[in-house]
């Protein structure tokens, strides 16, 4: 009998397309829920399974009289409806309270300093009150977070008292005022993010990658992932280590976890580790096997199929998000077939639609695109996609509305 697959995610872009190609070609018979279905297109042919992913009671209700054999999910919130739906099917998935613990900076924070793991000081504070008691309790330089956003929107630097209130009221307009927000000492150091699978509580690495650029504020736009690491050996194990350490201080047990850390002389530090795999595009840098995807092997593995002997191919990958320089309507582009051409460049996707408004960190949640990079090292992929991104030149219009700086 054919297994049956329920795919949990808010869109139908690329990497659904990648998912689903993917089930064709292993034999699995997959389902789409998403609770855009009402208004995008059904890449399956009107099968796709509306659900909400604020709404978990009536979501799971609405799932409990259908017959799957595994789930899976893209993003933060759909990864915790779908461990709702896991424990409610009886399948393999993490723990619903864990992928609601991973889904808050504060809980997550709590779990690895309980754990004794490395962590920055840190409290929370409702975003209606006054942040001027907060910002006489933090420690300088802090960095302010909205608990429940990803992709470093809403992450602001402060040095200060004034940079504090400042960025306290800017993340508060931007969630209009609900919620609660994170304030934690800065943390010196590289970052980089692990990309793995959990299989019986145990962490499995696929890859470590390296963000060459300095993530130092006042905002944090991620631009290059590269993998392989080129750090040294002792670095790479005191990642892996940490890593390893943040699955069992959450209890993540079976399925796709994305790491976020910094390293010092301290040592790993963990930032964040997510019931989920790499976002959208970005899943593009790693190749497996037989140039499998990593969706395939997300797929394998939540079906319960041993993947303890697939590694990623040896070549160097690259990433690079390509960053909104400021405010502004897009345009267009030109260069796009000079940057193709870079030695080095498997492709250039632009993602910015004519007539876009495009808005930068931290209230922006959007890249202008991406480029893709394959070398034998990871320094060449690096050059390549530096070079490339040169030959871009994009056009923005003034847009009306700005937001003031930090």
């Amino acid at each position: 009998m054919t297994p049956r697959l329920l795919l949990f995610a808010s869109t139908t872009g690329y990497q659904i397309r990648v998912f689903a190609d993917a089930a064709r070609r292993i034999g699995v018979d997959l389902t789409l829920a998403t609770d855009r279905c009402h208004v995008m297109e059904d890449p399956w042919g009107d099968r796709a399974v509306a659900v909400k992913f604020d709404r978990i009671a009536e979501s799971v209700e609405s799932l409990r009289h259908l017959h799957f054999d595994a789930v899976a999910a893209v993003g933060d919130a759909p990864a915790v409806l779908a461990a709702a739906a896991a424990e409610e099917l009886g399948l393999l998935f993490h723990p619903l309270a864990v992928a609601r613990v991973c889904h808050d900076k504060f809980l997550s924070r709590r779990a690895f300093q309980e754990t004794g793991m490395l962590v920055p000081e840190f409290f929370r504070v409702p975003l209606a009150s006054a942040p001027e008691e907060a910002a006489t309790r933090a420690q300088y330089p802090c960095v302010l977070k909205p608990l429940g956003l990803s992709a470093s929107r809403g992450v602001i630097r402060a040095n200060d008292e004034a940079e504090f209130r400042a960025g306290f009221r800017r993340i508060r307009a931007m969630l209009d005022a609900g919620g609660w927000l994170q304030v934690e000492s800065y943390i010196p150091g590289r970052e980089f993010a692990i990309e793995g699978l959990v299989t019986n509580g145990e962490l499995h690495p696929l890859a470590i990658f390296d963000k060459p650029d300095p993530l130092e504020g006042p905002f944090f736009e991620e631009t290059i992932y590269l993998t392989p690491s080129r750090e040294s050996a002792a670095v790479q194990e005191s990642l892996l280590d940490a890593a390893r350490a943040a699955v069992r201080a959450l209890g993540l047990r079976h399925g796709p976890v994305h790491a976020e850390l910094r390293h010092n002389s301290q040592g790993a530090w963990m930032l964040e580790a997510a019931a989920r795999p790499i976002g959208g595009l970005c899943a593009r840098t790693l190749r497996f096997n037989g140039g499998m995807p990593l969706e395939e092997l997300i797929l394998r593995h939540a079906l319960g199929r041993d993947v303890s002997g697939i590694r990623r191919e040896e070549a160097a990958s690259g990433v690079m998000m390509i960053p909104i320089p400021r405010d502004g309507v897009y345009l267009g582009v030109d260069g796009i077939e000079s940057a193709r051409a870079v030695e080095g460049i498997e492709d250039v996707i632009i993602t910015a639609q004519e007539g876009q408004r495009l808005i930068p960190l931290p209230e922006g949640s959007s890249y202008l695109g991406f480029i893709f990079a394959r070398a034998d090292s990871p320094a060449a992929a690096e050059r390549a996609l530096r070079q490339s991104h040169t030959m871009l030149h994009f056009r923005l219009a003034t847009a009306l509305e700005t937001f003031p700086p930090i």
